[in-house]
């Protein structure tokens, strides 16, 4: 074992639909704690571009929040937020126009709006901001941008500010794996409404290149939200960047691990898709050689896949037996999470896992 005080770092992304990020820092801090009173736990709450990404952002760096009213995805007035350090802003597309904003029995990506986001863009450079950092996850949109860019006055910043849009996604704006085709059905769309975006997103390109002269239709990561990040880059020369390793980087990962005994990590649901540039992998791929990187998610598919890209153990943290519904109701999360660190640290796992023997 290392010497002196063993030094967890807890850094788990939200499990979604049930807990934000800081809960379930949380708890598991809380867990160790209760077991282990002696260690030091570094408790580092994650987000790759969707919802609570602004809110965990902004507290990461100290920044404050400015509520700003703003029209929702179906035009109804939403109270979204954005950050502000200094003269940067933090925001996230899923405030403004999110996924959880809109019913289920309302989701139609042919009807929602990005115009919301576009409002706060404005907000935010009126406030005196001239960089904006924004999250891209979690949108409900498929309208390429266009919500966003029919704000009045917003086209006018193009020049006058810095974007950095964060996504973990690298789909195109069109195409068998553009936004419509792939999002799409997770919006709410059926076959003949993926189609019907289709058209439009194509529609948007078209525009987007006769006002800007840049063809955006097949830009890897132009598809994420609904074809924002294709906008953003033609109107305003935004960058997409790798969401989890731009926020790693912001709140500066690898200082924070480089003396760390071991690291928790953590998700909803893992899976195969975990591998494809998920928050957990962006911890594991960030995290020196050496350090174990534990993935406690939710519910875990796929284990040996997810121990074969490095993962030290893959724990399942729903009872089998449990239904969905039942494991979603946070405080019942909660319960099958501690219990899921308890029953780890009480097993003589972690002592061969800070002492190098597990490998």
């Amino acid at each position: 074992m290392r010497s002196g005080t063993v030094k967890v770092v807890v850094a788990p992304d939200s499990f979604k639909d049930c807990l934000p990020a800081g809960e379930v820092c949380r708890i598991i801090a809380d867990r160790i704690a209760l077991h282990h009173p002696d260690w030091s736990v570094a408790a580092c709450p994650l987000s790759d571009g969707g919802e609570g990404f602004a809110r965990i952002l902004t507290d990461h760096l100290g920044g404050e929040r400015v509520p700003v009213d703003v029209t929702g995805p179906l035009g109804e007035s939403v109270t979204a937020f954005y950050g502000r350090y200094g003269d940067t802003a933090i925001m996230d597309v899923a405030s403004a126009c999110g996924l959880q904003l809109v019913p289920p029995s309302r989701r139609n990506p042919l009807r929602t709006t990005s115009r919301g986001v576009g409002e706060m863009i404005l907000c935010a450079c009126k406030d005196g901001c001239r960089k904006l950092i924004i999250g891209l996850g979690g949108s409900s949109t498929c309208d390429g941008g266009e919500g966003m860019m029919s704000v009045r006055g917003l086209r006018e910043l193009s020049g006058t500010i810095e974007i950095e849009a964060y996504c973990d996604v690298s789909n195109p704006f069109l195409g068998p794996d553009g936004a419509a085709r792939v999002f799409g059905p997770q919006k709410g769309a059926d076959p003949a409404m993926v189609e019907a975006l289709e058209r439009r997103m194509q529609e948007c390109a078209e525009v987007i290149l006769r006002e800007t002269g840049k063809d955006i239709s097949a830009t890897p990561g132009a598809g994420a939200a609904g074809g924002l990040a294709g906008a953003l880059t033609a109107y305003f020369g935004a960058r997409i960047l790798s969401g989890v390793d731009s926020f790693l980087d912001c709140i500066g990962y690898d200082a924070l691990v480089k003396d760390a005994n071991v690291v928790i990590t953590g998700e909803g649901r893992s899976d195969a898709q975990t591998l494809m540039g998920k928050a957990p992998y962006g911890v594991l791929k960030r995290t020196p050689a050496g350090i174990p990187v534990v993935l406690l998610s939710g519910a875990v598919e796929n284990r040996e896949a997810l121990l074969d890209a490095g993962f030290a153990d893959a724990i399942g943290a729903t009872p089998s037996s449990e239904p969905l519904y039942e494991a979603l109701r946070p405080g019942n999360a909660a319960r099958n999470i501690s219990a899921a660190v308890d029953s780890f640290l009480c097993c003589a796992y972690p002592e061969s896992l800070l002492t190098g023997a597990h490998r």
